[in-house]
């Protein structure tokens, strides 16, 4: 497992690292804390003496951890099924996020502020890197429960086989072969090419798309947009949002375009989310909607993920 810490203050130490386990494992900051706060409740329901016993506190909130959200991802197939519309991994801000969120002096009615702080302090503790780009979380939504977990824990955490297995109830080759068939999936996804683009290039693309949405120029929006482009958006019945991904690039702009002739007022801010360019639109300092984006190879977008459900947008309201 990561460095390890003995004793009740290293059980402590272990949050920030069981909550970025968790929300690559739920691709929920909510459920992430819950999963996490679940793992710290079972600890100190142990007795004392048994909580001595554990020479390695961390290890034990991650196999807890791990188990919490295995049953979570089993529940979650029946619960998206009752979801409306595209289901999205929560948007993560950038560290920036609390200057330009500042001024928001009016975010009534765009999300519940007595969860906002909260979530938003929880979304400060996940640590920023390619495996919480939306392109990655989603591809990890193909994949079952047990092989999420197995992948997780060993291809992005580097955990081993043999403690992959405490949390799986499965034997060393068995989580092995797990964590392969991930990997599959991961192969026959979509390939990204914004990874291996320069962070200039892929700030320039998204620029591009705000001044062509901005300015209602048709026709510079379609030439950023792959004609194989795919739009898919998360309202989750609380905002209105388009139910099924909208395909193709023309169709895409012509959807955007249409979306800002309802939109008066929208103020569309370029921003990281999850650690890569993005867009934010916000009216009157509320958050409204917070747009990732995905490149091909020619470095048009190829992806655009669209979330508006105002519960996945409470750390982007402090």
């Amino acid at each position: 497992m990561a460095a390890e810490r003995t004793g009740t203050d290293g059980a402590a130490g272990e949050r920030r690292q069981l909550l970025n386990v968790a929300y690559r494992l739920l691709g929920s900051l909510t459920e992430a804390e819950d999963a996490v706060q679940e793992a710290y409740a079972r600890w100190y329901a142990l007795p004392a003496g048994r909580r001595q016993e554990v020479l390695a506190p961390g290890a034990w909130l991650t196999t807890v951890t791990g188990r919490v959200c295995l049953d979570v991802l089993g529940s979650a197939r029946a619960r998206r099924e009752r979801y409306v519309g595209a289901w999205l991994p929560e948007p993560l801000p950038g560290p920036g996020h609390h200057a330009f969120t500042a001024d928001a002096v009016d975010i009534a009615g765009a999300v519940d502020t007595a969860g906002a702080v909260d979530t938003a302090d929880i979304a400060d503790q996940i640590v920023l890197d390619e495996s919480v780009e939306m392109a990655f979380l989603v591809v990890l939504e193909s994949m079952t429960p047990a092989e999420r977990v197995a992948f997780v824990l060993h291809d992005v955490f580097r955990y081993p086989f043999a403690e992959i297995a405490a949390v799986l109830g499965r034997s060393p080759a068995a989580c092995k072969q797990l964590a392969s068939s991930a990997r599959r999936r991961i192969g026959t996804a979509p390939a990204s090419a914004a990874a291996a683009a320069p962070a200039t290039a892929r700030a320039g693309t998204v620029r591009r798309v705000k001044e062509a949405w901005q300015s209602k120029d048709i026709a510079a929006l379609v030439a950023v947009l792959d004609p194989a482009a795919v739009l898919t958006a998360d309202g989750g019945g609380l905002a209105g949002a388009v139910l099924r991904p909208v395909e193709g690039g023309t169709l895409i702009a012509q959807y955007m375009l249409a979306v800002a002739d309802r939109a008066p007022g929208l103020e569309l801010l370029e921003r990281p989310v999850n650690g890569t360019p993005g867009l934010v639109a916000r009216r009157a300092g509320a958050v409204l909607t917070v747009a990732s984006f995905d490149l091909a190879p020619d470095g048009r977008v190829s992806r655009i993920w669209v979330v508006r459900n105002p519960e996945k947008l409470r750390p982007w309201a402090r």
